[in-house]
């Protein structure tokens, strides 16, 4: 991850809204200890999650996979870009050992995009799912992947391993992709969603708010995710990891997002998280729902 100074850090001050708790409870405080003794690395803790206090302590925890150098240069990542180091054979039985050793109930598993591997990394989420599956096989599991590059067959060997739950995100509204997600394409994404609902798997995506979008063209973005066949959506504040990333052009108020959850729900999406606080990983155990409920 990008270090922050003082000099990177960005120099908006947060609403109250934005806010959190120092996380506290026991289960907390278990898979902190475990975390810390058997050195395991979870993207909610690199990654400064303000919800990994409640998330530990429902049994959540969302790991990265395939390094944390990506090949693509997102203006509102803080991940690194860079040539990534070459790929861990071993990394699918260690995380595996990893989800056993923090009794972790709901698994989220995520990746930097590996666009210099020809397989864009698929064979190793594959065996990672596998892994888990044989190791904790009463934990749920959610792939939130990358585009593989519209490459389909990589897109499928994720796919086979049939997850309860498949993400991804279109990340913001059509209009602004081009600005946001420098090396993504919007209709690329939709056609992930799309193959995602055609295995019959539940499909979601995650949408951040602030960067410069409005009503119409979150309307647009919801409509456009349910004509691909997306079960769930998230929607969170976007905020700014440091000053040489994109700028946070509002925060939204979380009537508002309570609003957009409103209106997602009436349009069709089968579950709708919606909130300031929100990431693509909370209340990741919720989004296991019935596809054909």
């Amino acid at each position: 991850m990008i270090e922050v100074s003082e000099n990177t850090k960005p120099s908006y001050k947060k609403p109250d809204w934005l806010r959190v708790k120092l996380p506290t409870g026991e289960n907390y405080k278990r898979v902190r200890n475990l975390v810390d003794k058997h050195t395991l690395h979870t993207i909610c803790e690199s990654g400064n999650c303000p919800n990994m206090g409640e998330c530990w302590g429902r049994g959540t925890a969302t790991f990265m996979i395939l390094g944390n150098i990506c090949t693509r240069s997102c203006s509102f990542c803080a991940v690194a870009t860079g040539k990534p180091i070459g790929v861990d054979q071993t990394e699918p039985e260690r995380v595996a050992d990893s989800v056993k050793k923090m009794g972790v109930k709901h698994c989220v598993i995520t990746s930097v995009d590996r666009d210099d591997l020809k397989d864009g990394g698929s064979t190793i989420w594959a065996k990672t799912v596998n892994a888990i599956r044989k190791t904790s096989p009463g934990t749920t599991l959610e792939t939130l992947i990358p585009d593989f590059q519209a490459n389909w067959e990589n897109l499928n060997r994720v796919l086979d391993t049939k997850p309860e739950v498949v993400s991804h995100n279109v990340e913001t509204v059509k209009r602004l992709t081009k600005g946001v997600r420098i090396q993504a394409k919007y209709e690329r994404s939709l056609e992930v969603i799309k193959r995602i609902d055609e295995f019959d798997l539940v499909a979601k995506s995650g949408i951040m708010l602030g960067l410069g979008e409005n009503q119409d063209d979150i309307y647009e973005a919801m409509d456009d995710l349910l004509a691909a066949g997306c079960d769930v959506l998230t929607l969170g504040q976007y905020l700014q990891p440091t000053r040489k990333h994109h700028e946070v052009i509002e925060f939204i108020h979380p009537d508002t997002f309570a609003h957009y959850k409103e209106i997602g729900l009436v349009k069709g999406f089968k579950y709708v998280e919606s909130g300031p606080l929100v990431r693509s990983s909370y209340h990741a155990e919720r989004h296991v729902i019935k596809k054909h409920a």
